[in-house]
């Protein structure tokens, strides 16, 4: 885009209402605009820092806002390369990997996400009852079997394949690629079957997040197992999932806001402010 381009769409995006911008995390690093109603992430951010800095560009004016993230274990995968292919040194790059950790537990936590943010900054907090987790508690269940059989199927294949492969031998699906590898022998290969695609890569999820299992990013996202799968492994160790309801259609979560004889002064007081950006 042209810089005369970028310029007229910022310009419409700090005085207009309704507008959605999709853009670069340089761009809202540069954005003063107080009524944001919604941030949207469609990638995982770096660590809680950048994560808690871009979100608080939403609802500066004091009314709801909304912040949204969609990730996948790609990120975590790219993310990690990153770090190791940067030129930075060794003290850097374990500092960066524990950022992201706490971001992973942070995006996974079954907990009030204020509390944890903030006591990532050294704060106390009750919980917030706007988050997710507060408003919607995710269910949690069980998981012990299941992850055994995630981290037995990751073992068998021999720690050099990603999540998508590893599921299609856990559900049992005759791939062309798992018959190039003969996975279909294999003792894990169907014993799956209880749960679907989706439930599984929640499972590999957590299970990364909880330190079972790592990502190569040097072998195209590879899963491998760590020293805290052996227990997990031998039924030594529970393992606890959280499993969220999804959200029904339509449905948006409500904040405080400005309400009553204060709601017609406020709209009032924004509209005076774009005539006067405009000027």
């Amino acid at each position: 885009r042209s810089t005369a381009t970028r310029q007229r769409h910022q310009e419409r995006f700090l005085r207009e209402d309704g507008v959605i911008m999709v853009a670069t995390i340089a761009f809202g690093m540069g954005i003063d605009k107080p009524d944001v109603r919604f941030v949207a992430h469609l990638d995982l951010p770096h660590s809680i820092e950048g994560y808690y800095q871009e979100t608080g560009r939403a609802g500066r004016d004091g009314a709801a806002a909304d912040a949204w993230m969609a990730w996948g274990l790609g990120d975590v995968a790219t993310q990690r390369r990153f770090i190791e292919e940067s030129e930075a040194k060794e003290a850097h790059k374990r500092m960066a990997h524990g950022k992201l950790d706490a971001l992973l537990g942070l995006v996974e936590t079954a907990a009030c996400r204020r509390q944890l943010l903030l006591r990532y900054f050294g704060e106390a907090s009750e919980p917030c009852g706007n988050c997710d987790n507060c408003l919607e508690p995710p269910t949690l269940w069980d998981g012990t079997e299941a992850a055994r059989k995630a981290l037995s199927a990751v073992y068998r294949t021999g720690n050099r394949f990603g999540v998508g492969h590893v599921i299609d031998v856990l559900l049992g699906k005759a791939t062309d690629k798992v018959a190039q590898w003969e996975h279909g022998r294999l003792s894990v290969f169907g014993i799956g079957r209880e749960l679907d695609e989706k439930r599984w890569r929640a499972v590999f999820r957590q299970l990364v997040i909880q330190g079972c299992l790592d990502i190569d990013h040097t072998a195209y996202g590879a899963l491998k197992l760590t020293e805290a799968a052996r227990p997990v492994l031998r039924g030594e160790v529970p393992v606890t999932f959280r499993e969220t309801a999804p959200r029904k259609k339509g449905e948006r979560r409500a904040g405080p806001g400005i309400q009553g004889p204060d709601a017609a002064l406020f709209d009032h007081l924004r509209a005076w402010r774009r005539e006067a950006a405009a000027d």
